[in-house]
């Protein structure tokens, strides 16, 4: 069965994923959820604003203040004052939450390697095109 473009592309970002959550597991003995490594994904290392963590996921701030709450237990994050607002914190890497994002850069790296293997250097650099490629404003395509 031959299936759409778009499920393919999930089909792959899962076998990222995965790769990255077996890969920081191995090296950090820790187990991220992939929605934990998808926050961190969106984390800036001064700090970020969950209601803005929230819009790039995409999803409520109260799924974001679970995922918080859940690194911040395992000690990946920490809640620090934000500079611009009083009333609002800022989600923080700790040190353990860097080193976790620089183990995860590495292996990133090594999967890369592993599916030009798997798949051959001349594919996976037609891969890395098409996806770097602007794909212009999807609403756009259909008349939005």
């Amino acid at each position: 069965m031959e299936h759409n473009l778009g499920r393919l592309l999930l089909d792959r970002f899962r076998w990222v994923d995965a790769a990255l959550l077996a890969g920081l597991d191995a090296r950090l003995g820790v187990r991220f959820t992939s929605a934990q490594s998808q926050l961190f994904a969106e984390l800036s290392m001064e700090g970020s604003r969950q209601a803005d963590l929230a819009r790039a996921l995409g999803v409520s701030r109260q799924a974001v203040n679970e995922l918080v709450r859940s690194l911040e237990t395992a000690g990946m994050v920490e809640l620090v004052a934000d500079p611009d607002s009083a009333r609002s914190k800022l989600v923080k890497p700790t040190d353990l939450g860097a080193r976790s994002i620089e183990i995860a850069l590495e292996i990133f790296g090594a999967v890369e390697g592993e599916l030009a293997s798997r798949i051959g250097h001349d594919s996976l650099a037609f891969m890395r095109a098409g996806l770097e490629a602007d794909w212009g404003d999807p609403a756009s395509a259909f008349g939005g």
